[in-house]
């Protein structure tokens, strides 16, 4: 299982609807994240609009793709790029992804 980590940075003016608009994603957003490879997927939020995304996938690039092509998807992402400071293209495809440098699980081998 491959495990992603990504930053994006939220306006601060916008963090409490982003906040909002997270406590109950669109179902059919839901089902096609689990449905495109999208597993154990959280949010992180810094107070000062910071976010940190976790990610578990079989292949990240595999499920960051198959996402791309729903629709549901195209139109939370268009919804959502306003929400994000100094972001080129849709959230979804401009975050920046985190090098993983420890995993506890893999020294206990």
């Amino acid at each position: 299982m491959e495990r992603a980590c990504f930053q994006l940075q939220v306006r601060q003016d916008r963090i409490a609807e982003y906040k909002e608009r997270h406590a109950a994603i669109w179902p059919d957003m839901a089902r096609a994240l689990k449905a495109t490879g999208w597993n154990n997927y959280s949010l992180f939020l810094r107070p000062d609009g910071l976010l940190i995304g976790y990610v578990e996938s079989e292949d990240f690039a595999a499920a960051q793709e198959a996402m791309s092509a729903t629709g549901v998807n195209f139109r939370w992402q268009a919804e959502m790029a306003e929400f994000f400071v100094e972001l080129e293209g849709r959230p979804d495809e401009g975050f920046l992804r985190l090098q993983e440098v420890f995993h506890l699980e893999d020294q206990l081998d």
